[in-house]
């Protein structure tokens, strides 16, 4: 079956939003492909004028990194949460909605260091096989960085094991200026 090609608006379309997306590693990130020259089509002896590019959001500014005795409390397990969300059994919409309330709370009470319990990924039935995340885990990223409140989280940390491991985050909150 041959692939069907984009025509010149598609292709205008998908360039601006190639260039909104967020790349996982800086270093992976291509360079922007030059923009095609829209050509106006015929369309019953009608001209279709070209689309006008949609200009790309902002980039938010990646969160600085934490100093380190911040990350040796992290290593080390010594951090302790001053609010703790459990998300372990709902559904996605009652998760996020969840989070969403527990972050405005927390930053009404001034915490610093939100755990938020997602659960661990199912255990697979085939041992060699790698588990697959579980739906909370696989979304929280996203829900955390289009809250309400993204630009108040400081930075976004797996949990020691003492506090869930691979099954929790911590969420660190900035401080009120």
């Amino acid at each position: 079956m041959a692939r069907r090609h984009l025509s010149p608006e598609e292709q205008a379309l998908w360039n601006v939003l190639a260039r909104s997306v967020r790349p996982l590693r800086p270093a992976a990130r291509l360079p922007d492909p030059p923009a095609p020259q829209p050509v106006p089509r015929q369309a019953q002896g009608l001209t279709v004028a070209p689309p006008v590019p949609v200009a790309a959001p902002p980039q938010r500014t990646p969160a600085k990194v934490l100093d380190a005795s911040w990350e040796r409390r992290i290593r080390n397990g010594t951090l302790v949460p001053d609010m703790t969300i459990d998300l372990h059994g709902h559904s996605l919409p009652a998760a996020h909605a969840r989070l969403n309330q527990a972050l405005g709370i927390a930053l009404s009470r001034v915490v610093r260091i939100v755990l938020v319990i997602t659960g661990k990924p199912p255990k697979s039935a085939d041992q060699g096989r790698e588990s697959r995340r579980g739906a909370i885990r696989g979304e929280i990223g996203h829900w955390l960085e289009t809250s309400a409140y993204a630009d108040r989280i400081a930075s976004v940390r797996l949990a020691h094991p003492r506090h869930g491991g691979n099954g929790a985050i911590y969420v660190i909150l900035r401080r009120k200026k």
